[in-house]
C-alpha cells in the first residue's frame, strides 16, 4: 500500500498521519500547509490541489496504490461558491490526478454531513440533498465529481459527522475555553441529538474502509463518526473534565434574545459569543444515517471518556488552557 493524503495537515489528516506512521505505511502529505507535528514533516510536500500540474506530477512521481483527499475549505463563512474552490475545482483536479495515475486502485473522498441542512430528517437515498449553506453546496458539488467521473478505481465517499479531539482548529478557540472560563451556558428544552465523531474513532473508521472488500466498500456513502447522543451529555462530558461540573442550563428564551443583540452587534462589527445561527446549532437535533458504518465494522474502539481525557490532556499540553 502506498497512500497519498490530501490536506493531510489538517485536523482529522494529522491523526490520520500519526496512524499511518505507526504502521509503518508509505505514506505522502500533499497539502499546502506545513504539519501541525515536527516529525510529520518528512511524509510531506507543498502542494496546492488548485494547481492541477503540480498535483499530477506529484502523484506520477509517488505512484499511489490509494488516495483520501482531506483537502478543503472547511468553514461557514464565504460569499460564493469562488470561496470553496478548494472543495469544488481542488476535488476535479485531485480525480484528474486519480485518472492519470494507472497505479490507484482505490480512493476516499471526503464530503461532510452538511449536504443535508440539520432538521431536514434522513436522506431518501445518497443523492437527496439539503445543502446547509455555500459549504455544504460546494460539498454536494464534491461529491457529484465523484459519481461522475467514471473511476477506473473504487471509490467511497465519507460524511464526517460533528468531529472532534486533539487539534481541532476551532472548538480549542471557542467552545474549550469558554467552558474552562466558566462563560459557557447551555439553553433549556427538549433534547438535541446528534452523532458526535471522536477523531481517532474516524481515522479508525476511514483505515477500515481503506482495506475493506471492495464489495462492501464500492460506490458507497458512509457517514463516519459514532451513534447518535445527548448534545448535552457530550457537553457535560467536557465542563466536568474543565471546571468538574456539568454546563449551565439557562431558559431558551434568554438566550434566543442574546442571538438577537448578537446579530445586531455583529452587523456593526462587534463580537458577541451568541447570534442567532448559534442558537439553532445549539437547539436543532442532526439525525444522519450513521448506522450503516457501525453495522458495516463494528463499533469504534474510543469511549467518550477516552476521548475527552485525551483532549484535555492536549489542551494542558499545548497551553490552552
Amino acid at each position: 500500500m502506498r497512500v497519498i493524503c490530501t490536506g493531510g495537515s489538517g485536523f482529522i489528516g494529522t491523526h490520520l498521519a500519526d496512524s499511518l506512521i505507526m504502521k509503518e505505511t508509505n505514506f505522502l502529505n500533499l497539502d499546502i500547509c506545513e504539519p501541525y507535528k515536527h516529525e510529520h514533516v518528512k511524509y510531506w510536500k507543498r502542494c496546492d490541489i488548485l494547481d492541477l500540474d503540480n498535483l499530477r506530477d506529484e502523484f506520477q512521481k509517488y505512484k499511489p496504490t490509494h488516495v483520501i483527499h482531506l483537502a478543503a475549505r472547511a468553514s461557514m463563512e464565504g460569499e460564493s461558491l469562488d470561496d470553496f474552490r478548494e472543495n469544488t475545482d481542488g476535488s476535479a483536479n485531485v480525480i484528474k490526478a486519480v485518472k492519470a495515475t494507472t497505479s490507484v486502485n482505490r480512493i476516499v473522498v471526503t464530503s461532510t454531513q452538511h449536504v443535508r441542512k440539520p432538521g431536514s430528517g434522513l436522506p431518501l437515498n445518497d443523492e437527496d440533498f439539503d445543502p446547509l449553506m455555500l459549504y455544504g453546496q460546494s460539498k454536494v458539488i464534491t461529491e457529484q465529481l465523484t459519481r461522475n467521473a467514471d473511476l477506473d478505481c473504487i471509490w467511497t465517499i465519507i460524511r464526517p459527522t460533528n468531529v472532534w479531539g486533539p487539534w481541532h482548529p476551532h472548538l480549542v478557540y471557542g467552545l474549550w475555553r469558554l467552558m474552562q472560563k466558566g462563560l459557557y451556558f447551555h439553553p433549556s428544552g427538549k433534547p438535541v441529538i446528534r452523532s458526535y465523531g471522536y477523531v481517532r474513532n474516524v481515522v479508525w473508521q476511514i483505515e477500515k474502509i481503506l482495506n475493506a472488500p471492495p464489495a462492501i466498500v464500492d460506490q458507497k456513502v458512509y457517514y463516519v463518526g459514532e451513534m447518535p447522543s445527548s448534545q448535552l451529555e457530550w457537553l457535560n462530558a467536557f465542563s466536568q473534565s474543565l471546571i468538574g461540573h456539568d454546563v449551565r442550563v439557562i431558559p431558551s428564551g434568554l438566550i434566543k434574545t442574546l442571538a438577537g443583540i448578537g446579530d445586531i452587534l455583529t452587523s456593526i462589527g462587534v463580537k458577541f459569543p451568541m447570534y442567532t445561527s448559534r442558537y439553532k446549532n445549539l437547539t436543532t437535533s442532526n439525525i444522519v444515517p450513521i448506522a450503516a458504518i457501525i453495522e458495516t465494522f463494528g463499533d469504534p474502539p474510543y469511549s467518550l471518556e477516552h476521548g475527552v481525557n485525551e483532549t484535555v490532556q492536549w489542551l494542558e499540553k499545548e497551553g490552552f488552557i
